[in-house]
């Protein structure tokens, strides 16, 4: 009697990775890439206020990178990160790093930590950040502030140094500039673009900053 042969093993269903998840840095990114865009006359408002939008919507990598596909960052591929150099590790500053209010508020007020960078979105919504009693870390910092058919507000303490590089399409970009004599004062640059909407910056009559830390 002839032996059976063995059965063939089972097929291993193929499976299709899990998307990965977006971070705040990820958005970022895409949102400056659509701003430069704007900038140089790739997209009309219209367009960047929609694809912003879906910026912030935006859960997984997969639903972001169609959004800058036509545009040149969209073309190359991202260069990989160096590896991790030994060394001692900086600590790194608490608090909040992006603010971003999609139909919506958001506000940063009293006594929290201004990071060396701080996102500020608002698509059709509103943000305020306060900075008046804020903690400053570093010296330097700075706020990209973008408002989408929204509008950012920001309020800066009298004796600091501020400086502006936005821009206004269909919007009002509006910022107060000032330096103080005191060199060792916090200096907030601030940045971004206002579309449909509005980016203020103003100092607050009064409130001061006692010194860089604000300890």
């Amino acid at each position: 009697m002839p032996l059976a042969k063995p059965a063939a093993p089972a097929p291993v269903p193929h499976t299709a990775p899990d998307p990965v998840r977006a971070s705040d840095a990820d958005r970022d990114r895409i949102a400056d890439i659509l701003r430069e865009a704007l900038a140089e006359g790739r997209l009309d408002a219209e367009e960047h206020a929609e694809r912003i939008e879906s910026v912030y919507r935006a859960k997984t990598l997969g639903e972001l990178e169609p959004l800058i596909r036509d545009l040149p960052a969209g073309q190359r591929p991202a260069a990989p990160a160096p590896p991790p150099q030994p060394g001692p590790v900086a600590p790194v500053p608490q608090g909040p790093r992006s603010v971003v209010a999609v139909f919506s508020s958001a506000n940063r007020h009293g006594r929290w930590r201004l990071g060396l960078r701080t996102v500020a979105s608002a698509v059709f919504g509103s943000v305020e950040l306060d900075l008046t009693e804020a903690i400053f870390d570093q010296q330097y910092v700075t706020i990209d502030a973008t408002a989408v058919f929204g509008s950012v507000e920001i309020k800066v303490p009298e004796n600091v140094t501020v400086r502006t590089g936005g821009t206004g399409v269909l919007g009002s970009f509006e910022v107060v500039e000032m330096v103080s004599g005191d060199p060792s004062a916090p200096v907030i640059m601030v940045k971004g673009a206002a579309v449909f909407g509005s980016v203020e910056a103003r100092p607050v009559p009064g409130k001061t900053v006692r010194n860089l830390r604000n300890a």
